[in-house]
């Protein structure tokens, strides 16, 4: 079964026989992935029911034994502690809020398209450690997909802000960069203020590039 760049790499990070939620799941190709190829058990959820009428068809097509719900975020789900859930194509305000207030397993794979430096203090506060982080690009799209587990650690705000692990790979550095002088070229005009904070966090990415080649 051929799934992205993107979901093999979030399947990677999950041992085989794991119990995984599949929030979000859009058509539940993770998820399938997951039971047939790796004997996960998997509950694929989405506040979309069109979403989960696909997932439905998808699971037939591929014979697979993924459970689906109808559901928004993390809602009448039952959690173990084991369990890995899964969130990811959404944005760090909404996985906020579905993280917010509930009771979680000890394993969350997130894969946010914005904010990461607030997802990573944010998951952090709930009493979870960074144990994993990976960044691929995928259609000229790049991803940071992160593996939180329960535990204590205290980090930097380097470590928030380009990862404790993921800042050593010099490509997902590189993809940082050229983030940062495009957004540069945008604010020629605007105020110093603005301008100058955007050029110390070009001279630090490229500091980290520097330091790597040593």
């Amino acid at each position: 079964m051929h799934i992205s760049k993107r979901l093999k790499t979030i399947a990677d990070m999950i041992p085989s026989h794991s119990h995984v939620i599949d929030v979000g799941c859009d058509h539940a190709l993770l998820s399938i992935y997951l039971s047939n190829e790796k004997d996960c058990t998997c509950l694929a959820s989405d506040v979309n029911e069109k979403a989960i009428s696909g997932a439905n068809l998808n699971i037939q097509k591929y014979k697979s034994n993924v459970k689906t719900i109808v559901s928004n975020g993390l809602d009448n789900i039952p959690l173990e502690k084991d369990d890995y859930i899964v969130l990811a194509g959404m944005g760090t305000a909404t996985i906020k809020k579905i993280l917010t207030g509930k009771k979680l397993s000890d394993h969350l794979v997130i894969a946010t398209h914005n904010h990461l430096e607030e997802l990573r203090r944010f998951v952090v506060s709930l009493g979870f450690i960074i144990t994993d982080e990976k960044f691929i690009n995928d259609y000229d799209k790049g991803y940071v997909i992160i593996l939180f587990e329960r535990g204590k650690r205290k980090y930097s705000k380097l470590d928030y802000q380009y990862g404790p692990i993921v800042r050593e790979d010099h490509t997902y550095l590189l993809y940082e960069l050229e983030k940062l002088i495009n957004i540069k070229k945008e604010l020629d005009n605007s105020s110093f203020r603005v301008r100058f904070k955007n050029q110390k966090e070009i001279n630090k990415l490229e500091k980290l590039i520097e330091k790597g080649k040593d």
